[in-house]
């Protein structure tokens, strides 16, 4: 069995009452494994605590219970030693606004104990497309290449778990693109990635597991596939010949109604059907002899579950 790069049991995060309301719970007792070399998309809505237990992980929130193990440690007794193996891309452009770019990126390797390596620099540099910039200072740049400096910091220590906490939320589609090209490079070369995104179809592309969190909870945890065909729903409209006045016996084990006066078969099927789909309805049409001009079929997106699970907040 492989072991879990970061394994968090039981964490709960409650702040205190203030001005005589009652406490706040960001986090409710989350038990959360992540394998080496996964990428692992968390989403939730507004407030669902989704930051709350990033920054739970990367030391920037103490909880109130629960353990948290990265890479075998004990984040509570080896903070710092497993603190240097994880990055972060937080949501807040939190970067001196005054220092060149280069030098941002290079001073993040010394934070974590790093030698100085330009050629590494380099590297991170241009695959974020940030090279031509390197003697700007980071106040010249525009929101897109301030989240790239985030991002080039994050990766300037090398870490083998990273965080990504929104990294696309209000950029330009080509650093969207560049983004995802690297997350799939990072994979590849063995870092392990979670990420929160409100581009719900971003992790439905890209992630392997997917965790739905809602008011401190994880709702679910599952692979992407699987989790997909079993909450997920198969629809499809099929233009009939002829009108039908009521439904033949032959369909009768479908979950099949009629509409628009008789013109239309529609067939609605929740999670995994086990009736053989709209493949097995077709032949049934054929078999009993029903005409049809059309067919269009859909499957449940990623998204549609995740309105399902959490309603239409999204985050």
């Amino acid at each position: 069995m492989v072991q879990p790069i970061l394994d968090i049991q039981g964490l709960s995060k409650t702040y205190p009452a203030k001005d005589g309301a009652d406490g706040t719970t960001a986090l409710d007792n989350v038990d959360l494994r992540i394998t080496p070399g996964e990428i692992f998309a968390l989403l939730g809505p507004n407030g669902a605590g989704k930051t709350t237990l990033i920054g739970a992980v990367c030391g920037l929130v103490r909880p109130t219970a629960g353990t948290i193990h990265a890479f075998g440690l004990d984040m509570k007794r080896d903070w710092r030693r497993a603190r240097a193996r994880i990055g972060l891309v937080p949501q807040e452009l939190s970067v001196d606004m005054f220092e060149h770019v280069e030098m941002a990126v290079s001073h993040s390797r010394g934070l974590f104990g790093c030698p100085n390596d330009p050629a590494k620099v380099e590297e991170i540099l241009r695959a974020l497309s940030l090279w031509d910039k390197r003697k700007a200072k980071v106040m010249a740049l525009s929101g897109g290449m301030k989240r790239r400096v985030l991002i080039a910091k994050a990766l300037a220590h090398e870490p083998e778990l990273l965080f990504l906490d929104e990294p696309t939320a209000g950029v330009d589609v080509e650093l969207r693109r560049d983004m995802w090209k690297l997350i799939g490079e990072l994979r590849d070369r063995g870092v392990t990635i979670i990420l929160t995104t409100h581009y719900i179809e971003e992790a439905e592309e890209m992630a392997d597991r997917v965790g739905v969190i809602d008011k401190g909870k994880l709702v679910v945890v599952e692979e992407k596939h699987a989790l997909i065909a079993r909450l997920g729903r198969t629809e499809a409209h099929i233009g009939l010949a002829a009108p039908l006045s009521e439904l033949p016996k032959e369909l009768a084990g479908f979950p099949v109604t009629l509409a628009d006066g008789g013109r239309e078969l529609c067939y609605r099927a929740d999670g995994e059907d086990e009736g053989g789909g709209v493949a097995a309805l077709i032949k049934a049409l054929v078999a009993a002899g029903i005409d049809f001009t059309s067919v269009e079929t859909r499957e449940s997106s990623l998204e549609d579950i995740f309105v399902k699970l959490v309603g239409n907040g999204r985050k």
